[in-house]
């Protein structure tokens, strides 16, 4: 039986880079809901869900494109539409071109309460991560998140 290989160690710089990454991964999104929760009354997916359908034509998508939009799974999607639906801001319906899929659409509340939440939601991530960053430095986070982000294994 042959040991397994060592793994790659990440080097001082490559330590620090990482607990940098995973520091911002873990406090931005409770520093979004804290604000979004205080001066909303809503989520941070919640606020997304409806920010993304907004956005789409007719305010109106498929519930498997906004599940995609928001990265979150289809099932979870359903749950918060759920919810706001109950609260009026969001309807579904079938798809009339394939009644196979389900529509989310914006309500005109639903617009409003984005319209009205918006400059809060973005006062806030001026004041986590936008204002505290130079122009180059914005570049660089722009051109990173790509470079993350992009599907495959990252090692191109």
């Amino acid at each position: 039986m042959s040991a397994a290989p060592e793994p790659n160690w990440l080097d001082d710089e490559e330590m620090d880079a990482w607990i940098q990454v995973a520091t911002a991964l873990a406090r931005l999104p409770h520093a979004l809901d804290a604000q979004l929760l205080r001066d909303a009354q809503i989520t941070h997916f919640e606020y997304e869900v409806m920010a993304a359908l907004s956005e789409a034509p007719d305010r109106t998508l498929r519930m498997s494109q906004l599940a995609e939009l928001s990265y979150g799974s289809l099932s979870r999607l359903s749950h918060v539409v759920g919810r706001l639906e109950k609260r009026g801001w969001v309807r579904r319906h079938p798809c009339p071109e394939n009644g196979r899929f389900t529509n989310a659409v914006l309500t005109e509340s639903g617009w409003e309460k984005v319209v009205a939440t918006a400059p809060g939601y973005v006062t806030n991530v001026r004041e986590l991560v936008i204002d505290r960053l130079t122009r180059a430095q914005l570049r660089q986070v722009s051109a990173i998140g790509r470079r993350i982000n992009t599907r495959g294994t990252g090692s191109t």
